[in-house]
């Protein structure tokens, strides 16, 4: 099997993108969320299934709105990251290849006071213990 097309890898980054941020990928729900953030003509449900089967591209400025809305770069989102797999900088603790939602989530978390800060950090504990829990099941 080939490499993915163009918009078909355009697709799967749009689908992982609205997965990070629990959106379904529902033509109607992606068309009607994007519809509320963009200024110019509405978008139809018909294109946004497009988008997401990897049978259009959107514009660079429906592009824009896609990446806002889901904390994601707009290259990122349009052509995925350079240098290297995308699991390998999901996977990655260096700072420079986090995606750009979890650097918003960092400067956010940064932006707490110290209690706030620990209890997130008990949160993302607890986690990760139940998570190596799983995997030893």
């Amino acid at each position: 099997m080939g490499s993915l097309s163009e918009p078909e890898a355009f697709a799967q980054r749009l689908r992982q993108a609205l997965d990070a941020s629990a959106v379904r990928a529902s033509p109607t729900v992606v068309a009607n969320v994007f519809n509320l953030r963009y200024w110019g003509r509405s978008i139809t449900p018909h294109t946004a299934r497009n988008w997401l089967l990897g049978k259009a591209i959107p514009t660079q400025d429906k592009l824009r709105v896609l990446a806002d809305w889901l904390q994601v770069s707009p290259d990122e989102l349009r052509f995925g990251r350079t240098g290297g797999a995308v699991m390998a900088a999901e996977a990655s603790t260096d700072p420079a290849t986090l995606s750009m939602a979890d650097r918003e989530m960092l400067s956010r978390y940064l932006g707490l006071d110290v209690n706030d800060r620990k209890t997130v950090r008990e949160v993302v504990t607890a986690l990760a213990l139940a998570a190596s829990l799983k995997s030893k099941v």
